[in-house]
C-alpha cells in the first residue's frame, strides 16, 4: 500500500502531508532498525483523526487513542510510524508489567553484567514509536518510570547507568478501551503527559472503503450485507443485548479471508464472528443477526467475482 497515495487521496490537509515528509526525510531510520519500520496493509479512514494525530506528533507530544473497541487505535498507530517512517515497538501492556521490562535490566553476557535494554529505552535511543498497548492494563506504580520519559525532560535514567536521552525523533502512543476486564483508571500524572485523541466508532461509508480494499473481489451485494451486519452487531451491544465480544472487526475479516480461500460463509462467520460468544444464549442472538444478513452456505463463487 503506498500510504502517501491513500492519504492524498483522502483528502488529507497536503501542507500538513508535506510537514510529514518533511519529518520522515529529515529523521531516517537507524540501518539495525529499518526493519521495524511497518509496511501497513490497512488504512486508517478518517481524516479529521488522522490530521489531529499527525499535528501532535509534528509538535512533539505522545498521543493516548482512547475509544471502543473495533475504533482503529492500533491501525492508526501502524498507519502514524509508517507515514513517520519511524521504526516502530508494539509494548503490551498487562497487570504483571514491571519497570524492568519496559526499560531493561542487568544480564549476563560472556561473563560480565552487562544492562539489557529493554523496549523502551530502545525506541527512545533509536527514535522510534513506541505503541504501548491497552496501556491502562498496567499498574500505575510501573507506569511511573515514564514520567520523565513522556514529559519535557525527555530523559530515562536508569540506576547505576547512564542518562538515555530521547531522540528528537521518538514518540509514544498509548491506546486503551474502555471497560475491559483488568483495566484500571490511568494516573492523572501519567495522562497529563499525551494529548488525548477519542477515537469514534467507524462510520459505515469508512467501513466499506476497509473491506473494499482488502478483498477488491467481493461482490458489491454482499458487501453491503457485511457492512449492514456489523451495524447491526454494534447497535445490540449499544442496547445491551450482547457484550462486545462479538463485535470484532478483526473477525469479521479473518472470516472474510477463509471465505475467500474457499470455507463456505456458515463455518467462516462461526470462526470470525459467532463464536466469539461463549455463553449460548449470546451466542444464539449473534447467531440470529448473522444468519438474518448472510445465508450459511454461500460459497465463494457466490460471494467473490473474478
Amino acid at each position: 500500500m503506498d500510504i502517501w497515495m491513500e492519504l492524498e487521496h483522502e483528502g488529507v490537509d497536503a501542507s500538513l502531508l508535506r510537514e510529514v515528509r518533511a519529518f520522515h526525510d529529515a529523521h531516517p531510520a537507524a540501518p539495525e532498525a529499518a526493519g521495524r519500520v511497518p509496511q501497513p496493509r490497512f488504512l486508517y479512514y478518517g481524516r479529521e483523526i488522522w490530521e489531529a494525530a499527525a499535528a501532535a506528533l509534528l509538535c512533539g507530544q505522545h498521543l493516548l487513542l482512547a475509544g471502543p473497541k473495533a475504533t482503529g487505535k492500533n491501525v492508526l498507530a501502524e498507519n502514524l510510524a509508517a507515514a513517520f517512517g519511524r521504526p516502530c515497538w508494539d509494548v503490551s501492556m498487562y497487570v504483571n508489567v514491571d519497570a524492568a521490562a519496559l526499560v531493561g535490566a542487568d544480564t549476563l553476557r560472556d561473563g560480565q553484567v552487562v544492562f539489557r535494554e529493554g523496549p523502551i529505552t530502545q525506541c527512545a535511543r533509536m527514535g522510534g514509536f513506541g505503541v504501548l498497548d491497552e496501556v491502562n492494563m498496567a499498574k500505575n506504580e510501573a507506569l511511573a518510570v515514564l514520567h520523565a520519559t513522556l514529559d519535557f525532560r525527555g530523559v530515562i535514567d536508569v540506576p547505576g547507568y547512564d542518562r538515555i536521552l530521547l531522540d528528537p525523533a521518538t514518540r509514544f502512543i498509548g491506546t486503551m478501551n474502555y471497560g475491559y476486564a483488568g483495566t484500571r483508571e490511568l494516573n492523572e500524572a501519567l495522562v497529563s503527559r499525551f494529548v488525548v485523541l477519542d477515537m469514534p466508532v467507524i462510520s459505515q461509508e469508512n467501513l466499506t472503503k476497509l473491506i473494499r480494499r482488502g478483498f477488491p473481489t467481493l461482490r458489491e451485494e454482499w458487501l453491503g450485507q457485511f457492512v449492514a451486519l456489523f451495524q447491526d452487531l454494534r447497535k445490540k451491544c449499544d442496547s445491551s443485548e450482547i457484550s462486545t465480544k462479538a463485535l470484532d472487526l478483526r473477525g469479521l475479516l479473518s472470516a472474510l479471508h477463509l471465505m475467500e480461500k474457499g470455507l463456505k460463509s456458515g463455518p467462516a462467520l462461526e470462526l470470525g464472528i459467532v463464536n466469539k460468544a461463549f455463553d449460548p444464549f449470546e451466542r444464539q442472538l449473534v447467531a440470529d443477526a448473522v444468519w438474518a444478513r448472510v445465508p450459511r452456505d454461500a460459497d465463494r463463487a457466490q460471494l467473490f467475482g473474478d
